[in-house]
């Protein structure tokens, strides 16, 4: 009987071993391998469009369409100053006290936004919430940076737009909710417990430990919410849920009036903090944190309940999109990067990402 325990114990311990759970729940997989099998077709755009880089004709005024290297900075000038939060934009190396006078000159307050002006999959973004925590960001951060204004909004989704160069308006082509990584207390269970419970947050454990070192034996109160990682990210713990259903004829009006401020904007994903559904659906009260663009994601393809088949299916919609967005302003005199210039990028994007992803934020 002893033994029958053991093994029973060890086996339920294997079962939620992160490997496990990766293996199990495709939506943690390498993004190499869910794109493996999809290669072939977009060799197959690639030959049609006479360029492996085609998708850098995507959206002319952002650099490289948006696929690769764009600043975050450079993509924020083209949208009117009142669709995002009031940035600074800051040098690697710039102390700290030139970083916090800037940030009083703006009127700026803490807690606020720090990210990388050119990265991805949320690397390098932290919210900052004293002076202290600002002084380690700045010592750390080895790219050129971004400061931003803390929008208190709760819900985050990220709405990914689609329109064909020539066309009056665009349309909605999937939405994704962004749940972050919260705890709710039972008033019974220390705060390592409950995040142990939870097969997407254990696979954060590293990042939850960094940031919550000193509560992880606190016991948090009966119902109270606990948000351990403010950031809605995928690779770093937020549930993304499809709400594509919500793209009504109302919010299909908003977001292609919002797009249609944003020149020359065709292909791409808003990543949005707002007040509610039906405020965005009237325009109002949401903030835009980032344009994604030719290199996003219909990331509502990552919703627990949709298969590895669906995925599949969304992207290669999405593609076909991008080829037939990308062939028209190419047409109209859009270049193509070459081969050359394209993998050039794709070095010097490397190094930053091994750069941001070598610390735990």
């Amino acid at each position: 009987m002893v033994y029958l325990r053991l093994i029973t114990k060890l086996m339920k311990k294997w079962l939620r071993s992160p490997f496990l759970i990766k293996l199990t729940n495709w939506e943690y997989w390498n993004s190499k391998i869910i794109y493996a099998p999809l290669y072939p077709y977009w060799l197959w755009l690639s030959i049609k469009a006479r360029s492996f880089y085609f998708l850098t004709a995507a959206n002319p005024l952002i650099k490289n369409g948006g696929f690769i290297m764009e600043s975050k900075r450079e993509v924020y000038d083209l949208l009117p100053i009142d669709f995002y939060p009031e940035t600074l934009l800051f040098s690697p190396g710039t102390s700290c006290a030139a970083v916090m006078q800037s940030i009083k000159n703006a009127g700026i307050t803490f807690p606020l936004i720090a990210k990388p002006d050119i990265g991805e999959r949320g690397l390098g973004v932290k919210k900052i919430n004293n002076e202290n925590d600002l002084a380690a960001y700045v010592r750390h951060i080895p790219v050129s940076f971004l400061i931003q204004r803390f929008i208190p909004y709760e819900l985050e989704a990220g709405i990914f737009y689609c329109k064909l160069p020539g066309m009056a308006t665009g349309y909605i082509s999937g939405i994704v909710h962004k749940e972050p990584v919260t705890i709710t207390g039972d008033g019974i269970s220390t705060l390592a417990m409950l995040v142990a419970r939870n097969d997407r947050y254990l696979l954060q454990w590293e990042q939850i430990k960094a940031m919550h070192a000193g509560l992880l034996d606190t016991v948090p109160e009966y119902n109270k919410k606990i948000v351990l990682i403010p950031y809605g990210n995928h690779c770093r713990g937020s549930k993304f849920t499809d709400q594509t259903y919500r793209a009504n004829e109302k919010l299909s009006t908003a977001i292609d009036r919002i797009c249609s401020r944003i020149p020359e904007f065709y292909y791409g994903r808003l990543d949005i903090l707002f007040k509610s559904w039906e405020a965005l659906e009237r325009g109002e009260d949401f903030s835009i944190i980032e344009v994604n663009g030719s290199g996003s994601e219909p990331t509502h393809i990552y919703d627990p309940a949709h298969s590895i088949f669906f995925a599949w299916r969304e992207i290669i919609r999405h593609w076909n999109v991008l080829y037939a967005i990308c062939s028209a302003n190419n047409k109209k005199g859009v270049p193509y990067i070459t081969l050359a210039e394209g993998n050039k990028e794709r070095e010097a994007f490397k190094a930053i990402d091994c750069m941001l992803g070598a610390r735990v934020w």
